[in-house]
């Protein structure tokens, strides 16, 4: 009889209130997992190209850069929900669509390094796990520098990207 109960008062609990609150537990889960097997933090987490990476600030933004002959340098940004400097002021849809398309909010394209092509694969349910994920993210103050046109001068550390014969 408490089974039933139990049973009754949770049809009823999910019938009025929506998504139950571990459905959102569960694609956050999913999005941290995504976010690491498709290695988010390499790009995007201070210190981890010099080979420290600083996980209480992860996905926090690099400082180190990469520059692409003839297009420019460009810096990790912050993929936390800082509203200053990282996507806060961004929806989820938007950040799907950022990852999903290579466009950002405002119209502008991502740097060339972002493999958003292979992102475009994603799962709905997938992307959108991503950026629960993301939001759910501690917010990190830190604004990356850049992005850098090919005749500005970068002002923290670049990596190189040089084609063959180059």
């Amino acid at each position: 009889m408490q089974n039933l109960r139990f049973l009754l008062f949770s049809t009823v609990a999910l019938a009025t209130l929506g998504n139950p609150v571990w459905a959102d537990e569960a694609a956050i889960a999913r999005g941290a997992y995504l976010v690491s097997v498709v290695g988010c933090g390499d790009c995007h987490t201070p210190g981890y190209f010099l080979g420290e990476p600083d996980f209480s600030r992860a996905l926090g933004g690099s400082e180190v850069g990469f520059e692409i002959p003839g297009l420019g340098t460009f810096y990790g940004p912050n993929l936390t929900p800082d509203v200053e400097t990282g996507l806060g002021g961004w929806t989820e849809a938007e950040i799907v669509a950022a990852f999903t398309t290579g466009v950002r909010p405002d119209g502008r394209a991502l740097a060339p390094a972002m493999p958003w092509m292979g992102y475009a694969n994603f799962t709905p349910e997938d992307a959108s796990a991503i950026a629960a994920f993301l939001k759910s993210l501690p917010p990190v103050s830190n604004k990356v520098p850049g992005p850098f046109g090919p005749e500005d001068v970068p002002t923290a550390f670049v990596m190189r990207v040089i084609p063959p014969g180059g």
